[in-house]
């Protein structure tokens, strides 16, 4: 299934990926309010899988044991960019996942392809019913998930702002060092970038944007100037 079904004339699907620090949620977020579209976060998918493994015992080391479990969890993405919602077994873990707990654990999860086979197929089914469209954010949507998406965009900063923008979202006890936050952010950068399955990639027909020197409203200017071209042309 290379692209999701329209539902819709109006319907098209927006592939925003990048690492982590480069603005990706806040302006996806913005982007699909702005245009009365759907809005996925994925890598909250990953983090659901994640501490559900971590909260069921599951060795997340452990390839083998984490490839038998994958499609143990039900979850499910709500996509109304005001409000999002992510539930696991029908429990709220919007703030569960964001601890550091799971954010050390979840590139470990998500290399494992039985895990990617099953998120995948989620996020397709999502994109595939979005009434009006959807921007969809990961690290792999334009080049595996979505790859006939109708517009790419893939983000980019540089790693001393990225450090310094995700330093600014953590808080009390697990607040770092402009340093330790960017070495963390660098090795989540290698494990996403070199796994085997789907690693963090730039598609061949993505638009990069360098957010460094940009306001999250310029970005999202921007990414809204880009959506509304292609559905002027198309």
């Amino acid at each position: 299934m290379e692209t999701a079904a329209r539902t819709a004339p109006a319907a098209v699907i927006v592939a925003i990926d990048g690492p982590a620090g480069t603005g990706k949620s806040s302006t996806s977020k913005a982007v699909a309010a702005k245009l009365g579209l759907g809005y996925l976060d994925t890598g909250a998918q990953y983090r659901a899988i994640t501490w559900w493994m971590v909260t069921n015992g599951i060795d997340v080391d452990d390839a083998v044991a984490v490839a038998d479990a994958a499609a143990k969890p039900h979850i499910v993405s709500g996509i109304d960019p005001a409000a999002p919602t992510i539930s696991v077994d029908g429990t709220d873990v919007s703030g569960p996942i964001r601890t550091q707990e799971v954010t050390s654990r979840v590139s470990a999860v998500s290399a494992v392809p039985e895990v990617r086979a099953v998120i995948t197929e989620l996020q397709r089914t999502i994109a595939a019913e979005a009434p009006r469209g959807i921007v969809v954010e990961g690290r792999d949507i334009g080049t595996t998930v979505l790859p006939g998406a109708d517009i790419k965009i893939f983000l980019t900063a540089s790693p001393e702002v990225r450090a310094a923008r995700r330093s600014g979202e953590l808080k009390g006890k697990e607040a770092a060092d402009l340093a330790a936050t960017q070495a963390a952010l660098a090795k989540r950068d290698a494990l996403d970038s070199g796994r085997k399955t789907s690693p963090l990639a730039k598609a061949d027909d993505a638009v990069e944007v360098d957010t460094s020197e940009l306001t999250l409203d310029q970005v999202i200017e921007c990414v809204v100037t880009l959506v509304e071209e292609k559905r002027t042309v198309a």
